[in-house]
C-alpha cells in the first residue's frame, strides 16, 4: 500500500524571513513534519484499510480508529494534516488581507480582519503548551476561533479548518524564544490569503 510522505514546500526555506527564520523552516518541515509521517506510516503498517484512506478521511474519523494505535494516529496523522495545511497558507510577499467572498464573511462574523486578528492571537497565546490556534468553520458555515491542543485536528469534531497557525515552541523558539506573542504577531506578515479563500471557497 502507498505510504503518506513529506509534500515539498513551494518556496525556499528563507523565503519567510525575517517573520520566519530559515533554519526554523529546515527543522521544522524537514525533521518534525518528516517524523510525523513516518511515525503515521508505522502505526498504519497492518492495516491496509486505513492506509487506502486520505489523511483527511483518517483524521475526521479518528473514533473509528482501532484503540490500540489511535493514539499515535491521531497525534502524527493530525501532525501531517495541520503542517501539511501550515505550509500551504503561507508565502512571500502575498496580500496583505482577504478579499472578496472571504473578506466579507470575516467581517461579517468578526467585524473586521483585525479582529480576527486578535482573536486568532489571543487563542494561541491561551493554549496552555502545544497546539494550534484556528479559524474553522462549523457544519452551518458559521465561522469561529478555537484552539487545540498538541496535533489535534478541528475536522474530528466536524469542523472545517479554513486557517491555522502552529504555536508549538519548535514553531518560532529559536528566533523568538519565549515571545509568543511576537511570532504570532509577525506571522500575519506571511499569511497566504489566496489559499485561505480558496480553503473557505472549498467549504461554501
Amino acid at each position: 500500500m502507498p505510504e503518506f510522505t513529506l509534500p515539498a514546500l513551494s518556496y525556499p526555506t528563507n523565503a519567510l524571513e525575517p517573520h520566519i527564520d530559515a533554519r526554523t523552516m529546515e527543522i521544522h518541515h524537514g525533521k518534525h513534519h518528516a517524523t510525523y509521517i513516518t511515525n503515521l506510516n508505522n502505526a498504519l503498517k497492518d492495516h491496509a484499510d486505513l492506509q487506502a484512506k486520505s489523511i483527511e478521511e483518517i483524521v475526521a474519523g479518528i473514533a473509528q480508529v482501532p484503540e490500540a494505535i489511535r493514539t499515535a494516529v491521531n497525534n502524527n496523522g493530525g501532525g501531517h494534516y495541520n503542517h501539511t495545511m501550515f505550509w500551504e497558507l503561507m508565502k512571500p510577499g502575498g496580500a496583505k488581507a482577504p478579499s472578496g467572498a472571504l473578506g466579507e464573511a470575516i467581517n461579517g462574523a468578526f467585524g473586521s480582519v483585525e479582529n480576527l486578528q486578535t482573536a486568532i492571537n489571543d487563542a494561541g497565546l491561551k493554549r496552555f503548551g502545544s497546539g494550534w490556534s484556528w479559524l474553522v468553520a462549523d457544519p452551518a458555515g458559521k465561522l469561529m476561533v478555537i484552539s487545540t491542543a498538541n496535533q489535534d485536528c478541528p475536522l474530528r469534531d466536524k469542523l472545517h479548518p479554513i486557517l491555522g497557525v502552529d504555536v508549538w515552541e519548535h514553531a518560532y523558539y529559536l528566533n523568538y524564544q519565549n515571545r509568543r506573542a511576537d511570532y504570532l504577531k509577525a506571522w500575519w506578515n506571511v499569511v497566504n490569503w489566496d489559499e485561505v479563500a480558496k480553503r473557505f471557497a472549498a467549504k461554501k
